[in-house]
């Protein structure tokens, strides 16, 4: 019989959960298959308000996913029956959900293969209590964005009509406020970061841009975090709107072409 974990409700008003008034809690899927970390996860987790599932395998964790109710994922790589990065891509099918990847130091290899699959972000076991809680944070506020307004003089960067709030490049047409993206009139599904990413771009079109500006502005890192993030969100973003859009400068960053 499968295990599961279910965290119990934590204390009104703190800071990620639920209030007296009966605003709901923020819903973590924890998959890891050490039951003495996911224990201590959440257990830290509740603290700051969390609710928490857990599930100790891949296959456990997509099925409780696929029952609903989940505002963020946060995954081991390493799980028994199916891996964290195998149910990433699975996850990724069908969702745009936030996923938090947590993987062991020095796995470098897995790390990347789990930011290709799709994952948003990830952090290196024993986790830090605190640096988990900001990325989540990061994610969740990433998850609830909204566009800002337009420029005083009803310009768009691009060109596009829509008095700012759609921009044209060619082929892609992006709805800042709307928050929808197209290619060739297709509507593109596109991540929380990945679109984050996108407006940083169609916000500046022609101008280059730093690979640790892009890791403060998208990933709100206040510290000099891993730039392979920023490259391979790049590279999963010009996979959905065309790698013609976005220029590598070497030894810098990237462009977004006007």
């Amino acid at each position: 019989m499968r295990q599961r974990d279910n965290a119990a409700t934590s204390p009104a008003g703190q800071q990620g959960g639920g209030d007296a008034a009966g605003t709901p809690q923020v819903r973590v899927l924890l998959v890891e298959d050490d039951e003495t970390i996911r224990k201590s996860i959440g257990m830290a987790l509740e603290r700051y308000g969390y609710r928490l599932s857990g599930a100790p395998d891949g296959l456990t964790g997509l099925e409780m996913f696929r029952e609903g109710g989940h505002d963020l994922l946060l995954l081991d790589v390493m799980l028994p029956h199916l891996d964290g990065i195998g149910l990433c891509r699975r996850i990724r099918e069908t969702s745009q959900a936030p996923v938090l990847m947590m993987s062991a130091l020095g796995d470098a290899l897995n790390v990347v293969a789990g930011l290709e699959a799709g994952a948003d972000d990830y952090v290196v076991k024993p986790v830090d209590t605190g640096v988990l809680v900001a990325r989540i944070r990061t994610l969740l506020r990433r998850a609830a964005f909204t566009a800002p307004a337009s420029t005083d003089d009803g310009s768009d960067a691009g060109g596009g009509g829509g008095g700012g709030e759609t921009l044209s490049f060619r082929d892609l047409t992006v709805d800042t406020l709307g928050l929808e993206v197209r290619v060739d009139g297709d509507l593109i599904a596109l991540t929380p970061t990945e679109l984050r990413l996108l407006l940083e771009f169609v916000a500046s079109p022609g101008i280059a841009q730093q690979r640790q500006t892009l890791l403060r502005k998208v990933w709100d890192y206040g510290w000099d975090g891993d730039i392979r993030v920023v490259d391979l969100a790049v590279q999963r973003l010009r996979k959905k709107i065309g790698a013609d859009h976005i220029e590598t400068v070497r030894g810098f960053g990237y462009r977004f072409r006007r």
